[in-house]
């Protein structure tokens, strides 16, 4: 029984979700598709340049929303394929022009247009079918309890059944039965089905992907040559103003022990002393440093046990999870413990939580990298925030970064970075 029901939920909820789809989606791809092509139409009487932004827009926005709804009810994941508008489009009627002119150079457009007309078609059955084997079945127990008695003179047909007796209505209950049997077991791969139909229209081409690669590694590449000047200016500054400053001072401190050392020896021993503490303290500031750039344990023992090093220090309670059965290349290992200590300094400073979760395991080539608060949520990725230095520092290595943050908590903060362990 316990199996049954395990096995019912999810199968109806993927039936109401088919039913969903075929009847709300149907509804909303006919109509934008229509819009569309009177839209682009209109483009030569000069209407279409003020509509066609607006409804290729919209049509953009039912298509994100159902690659929303595919990674979400059937974990298909679908990429998002679209040119990226100039921020700088001029407005009035040339800026208009010009909008219409470069959604409609997009590929993307074209193949949001072509899923538009499968989803009406192929895509909207197999929805139905997802909903039409859970739903269908409860019409054969109407008919058996009773509802027959109205069709004694002109039989219903109930599938392949007619119905008009109680032996009939039997029989499509029967039928019935074994539809809601086959539903409880397809209704769940039907929805997936759907979702894998539209990929084959919604996610980017190769040659989509293979541009939007180079967009982003040329992105990135500029990225991370200012990123490493700043990193040289931010060492440069920090043995200037350290170190240096200290080793400075205690060279001429020891000038000053050498001609006091027979004149004042007393003295000469307390500035020998303060000479020591300030050795020891540019010492401290030298390991410190070339923490900063390579933490000794991130080479010596591996990025698991870096970042439990790191969760060490915290003043929050924090719990890490490891499952690496390798070490990624050390550029790899260095980006993704430096994207979690931001991570985890970020936590501490404003998400004013009392426990950390981060989990880093590895699977299908990818290094997964996620850090969790009971925090008060309200994180995003914007200008300035330490999120976006993080996302920068992913990218250098074609990473992403994603942030889960609703207002009231949690937070989690998910990295994925394309690696292979050795």
């Amino acid at each position: 029984m316990k199996v049954f029901s395990g096995r019912l939920r999810p199968a109806v909820l993927a039936a109401g979700r088919g039913l969903l789809l075929s009847v709300a989606g149907l509804a909303a791809s006919i109509t934008l598709f229509v819009l569309a092509v009177l839209s682009i139409a209109f483009i030569l009487l000069g209407i279409g340049v003020f509509t066609t932004p607006v409804v290729l827009n919209a049509v953009r926005k039912h298509a994100n929303q159902r690659r929303l709804w595919a990674v979400t009810w059937s974990d298909v994941r679908i990429p998002v394929p679209y040119r990226p508008l100039p921020k700088d489009l001029r407005s009035g009627v040339t800026g208009q022009v010009e909008r219409t002119t470069l959604l409609l150079k997009d590929p993307a457009t074209w193949r949001d247009l072509q899923w538009l007309l499968i989803d009406m078609t192929a895509g909207t059955v197999v929805a139905f079918l997802a909903a039409g084997l859970m739903i269908y079945p409860v019409e054969g127990l109407v008919l058996a309890a009773g509802l027959w008695r109205v069709f004694r003179d002109d039989p219903y047909w109930y599938g392949f059944v007619p119905v008009d007796s109680q032996l009939t209505g039997l029989a499509a209950l029967a039928l019935g039965i074994a539809l809601f049997r086959l539903g409880m077991r397809v209704s769940e791969p039907l929805l997936r089905a759907h979702f894998l139909l539209a990929r084959t229209l919604l996610a980017p081409t190769q040659d989509q992907e293979l541009e939007q690669r180079v967009q982003r590694l040329t992105e990135t590449r500029h990225e991370a040559v200012d990123t490493a000047a700043s990193e040289l200016r931010r060492i440069e500054r920090d043995l200037h103003d350290g170190a240096q400053a200290r080793l400075v001072a205690m060279g001429m401190n020891l000038g000053t022990i050498e001609a006091l050392i027979e004149k004042d020896p007393a003295q000469a021993k307390k500035m020998l002393a303060m000479a020591r503490e300030s050795s020891a303290e540019a010492l401290t500031e030298l390991r410190d440093l070339v923490r900063g750039i390579h933490p000794p344990v991130l080479a010596e023992r591996g990025l698991g046990d870096a970042v439990k090093a790191l969760t060490l220090r915290l003043p929050v309670a924090s719990e890490v999870t490891v499952e690496l059965p390798g070490r990624a290349e050390a550029p790899v290992e260095s980006a993704a413990y430096f994207a979690v200590s931001e991570a985890l300094t970020n936590t501490v400073k404003h998400a004013e939580a009392e426990r950390i979760h981060v989990d880093l395991h590895h699977a299908e080539g990818m290094l997964r990298i996620s850090v969790t608060d009971d925090g008060r949520g309200g994180a995003v990725i914007g200008s300035g925030s330490g999120l976006s230095g993080i996302e920068r520092r992913l990218g250098t290595f074609d990473g992403v970064l994603a942030v889960s943050s609703p207002a009231g908590g949690p937070t989690m903060v998910t990295m994925e970075i394309p690696c292979e362990l050795s």
